[in-house]
């Protein structure tokens, strides 16, 4: 064989080696290729999806925080439109109060709570208040209320008293107003008080009968 041929014959085992080498680098390459492109791709859909889910947590999450805003809201008018009710119907009851300490009986009503705060102090120097307009009202009735108390507390104890019953002097200490009438009763310069008051008594009444007034006005709580 001519030393041509041979080299003919290396070099084309060269290039077929070469050709070979060439073909496994692009088959190994174009693997590598796709399994990056699938890795990549893989992790891209994980990734949405971890931001899908967080983006969902959140509205959820601020649908539940809208919600919750939404119905504390709700109540605080709820409460609000309540309690302008309930105010109302004090405010009602205050101006019939006040219609009260207009009427015929109300200088018998005056006395009723004269005897009434006397009984409570048990005192025999006491002080009573009321309103400026009241003043000669409950100067006239004194005497019979403070007959009444002695004689409910000598048939109750057998005891006889003679209590000293007299209206505050000092008229820039009349009761306001607002306090619709009736009589504030002291004793021991102050120190002992019985408020028989028109408001005051309306208060006392409104407390104790809220739960019933709310349970009509409002029965399904």
């Amino acid at each position: 064989m001519a030393a041509s041929d041979q080299i003919r014959q290396m070099v084309n085992f060269i290039l077929q080696e070469a050709h070979e080498k060439a073909n496994e680098i692009r088959v190994k390459t174009e693997h590598d290729f796709n399994l990056e492109k699938q890795t990549l791709v893989h992790e891209a859909k994980l990734a949405v999806q971890d931001e899908f889910a967080k983006k969902e947590k959140d509205r959820e999450i601020q649908e539940r925080i809208s919600r919750s805003a939404e119905i504390g809201l709700c109540r605080q008018k709820k409460m609000t439109l309540r309690d302008d009710l309930l105010n109302s119907l004090m405010r009602e009851a205050s101006s019939k109060c006040k219609v009260v300490a207009d009427g015929n009986n109300y200088p018998a009503l005056l006395q009723k709570l004269i005897v009434q705060g006397l009984i409570k102090i048990e005192e025999l120097e006491v002080v009573v208040y009321c309103r400026k307009e009241d003043v000669a009202t409950v100067t006239k009735v004194i005497p019979a209320a403070v007959k009444e108390y002695v004689d409910i507390m000598q048939r109750e104890s057998g005891i006889k008293l003679t209590p000293k019953v007299e209206v505050n002097a000092d008229r820039k200490l009349d009761l306001a107003d607002s306090s619709n009438g009736g009589v504030k009763l002291t004793a021991l310069g102050g120190k002992i008080v019985c408020d028989n008051t028109m408001s005051s008594r309306l208060a006392l009444v409104y407390e104790e009968l809220m739960p019933s007034i709310r349970e009509i006005l409002f029965p399904e709580q």
